[in-house]
């Protein structure tokens, strides 16, 4: 009978460590097929809408430009009189010629 129960719990010792193994599987391979979540910068940039306009180059540019203007807040004043001086001087007729060029290019005409 001793040994009856000793072959009972080795079944069932046996039976539950396939189980585990079995579940730890069954876990890594759930793993492995669930879906991974897709947030909205990664689908604006798999699937880029150019048209109109292209909505993350936009996105990116106003991003950039509130940055810059939040950075340099006390020191846009100074940089709009430097530029002012820089048309004004030696420079200025190379800076104005720069401006029609690009000017040109651009679909608003200053």
């Amino acid at each position: 009978m001793a040994a009856r129960k000793k072959a009972k719990k080795k079944t069932s010792a046996a039976k539950a460590k396939r189980a585990s193994a079995r579940k730890s599987k069954s876990r890594k391979a759930g793993k492995a097929k669930a879906p991974a979540k897709k947030t909205m910068k990664a689908l604006a940039r798999k699937k880029q809408i150019v048209g109109e306009g292209d909505y993350a180059a936009s996105n990116s540019f106003l991003k950039d430009q509130s940055g810059f203007v939040a950075k340099n807040r006390a020191k846009i004043p100074a940089m709009g009189k430097a530029a002012e001086k820089a048309l004004e001087g030696p420079q200025g007729d190379s800076l104005r010629e720069a401006e029609a060029t690009a000017a040109a290019r651009s679909r608003d005409i200053f």
